[in-house]
């Protein structure tokens, strides 16, 4: 008489706690398709953060010769895909100037 009120009683809780969990788990992570830019959810990497932080790093580095508007506008039009590297003149170079 209790075995069956006990195995029921653990159903509901079992059955209870695996939506609980999946509930949980779905706000976890972002859903690439709806979030926009590119992001690696795996790892937590923004891409186009560390291309806007690299951006302005430059600009900080090289001032009146690094083109610093143009770089952050390039990170979000092609998504941080090119993340300029300060150290790496072919990264920064449609982004500097010649100051006369």
């Amino acid at each position: 008489m209790y075995s069956s009120k006990i195995n029921t009683l653990m159903t509901i809780l079992l059955l209870s706690y695996c939506i609980l969990s999946l509930m949980d788990a779905g706000e976890a992570l972002p859903s690439i398709g709806h979030y926009g830019k590119r992001f690696d959810p795996m790892g937590g990497i923004d891409f186009i953060q560390i291309c806007l932080n690299n951006c302005a790093q430059c600009k900080k580095m090289f001032g009146d010769y690094f083109q610093g508007q143009t770089c952050a506008e390039s990170c979000l039009k092609f998504k941080g895909k090119a993340i300029p590297d300060c150290e790496d003149i072919g990264s920064i170079a449609p982004f500097l100037n010649a100051l006369e």
